[in-house]
């Protein structure tokens, strides 16, 4: 029986607000509330504004991290979110970016990472 260690979802997300995609403030705010959202615990934020336009981004979490770049002038952001463990719920987050942004809509894809046959219990080392 096979165990994943986490859940990496990869979400492509159209028609968002160009002023919002391009506020390095307003995309901040929102990924770290997506994480908040999704029940995760933020322990580091970066966040960059490119000239003319667009901002990347990620929010470290204890569980992972959430990650974006945005292409305003297209009104398209690449977000990844990353999750270990049982607790955090990736599709609340990016459910909630979704909304947040003001799009269109989202496809997304879901992959399972760190699939291990036998799973060890972890150990501090």
């Amino acid at each position: 029986m096979s165990n994943s260690l986490g859940r990496h979802v990869l979400a492509e997300i159209y028609g968002c607000s160009f002023e919002i995609l391009n506020n390095r403030e307003d995309v901040e705010a929102i990924m770290v509330n997506a994480a908040l959202e999704a029940g995760a615990e933020v322990r580091e934020v970066v966040f960059h504004k490119f000239s003319p336009q667009g901002v990347s981004g990620v929010v470290v979490i204890s569980e992972s991290h959430l990650a974006i770049h945005t292409w305003p002038e297209l009104g398209y952001a690449a977000v990844d979110v990353f999750t270990c463990g049982d607790q955090v719920n990736p599709w609340d987050a990016c459910n909630y970016l979704t909304e947040q942004f003001k799009a269109g809509h989202m496809t997304a894809t879901e992959m399972k990472r760190g699939l291990v046959e036998d799973p060890k219990e972890a150990v501090n080392l």
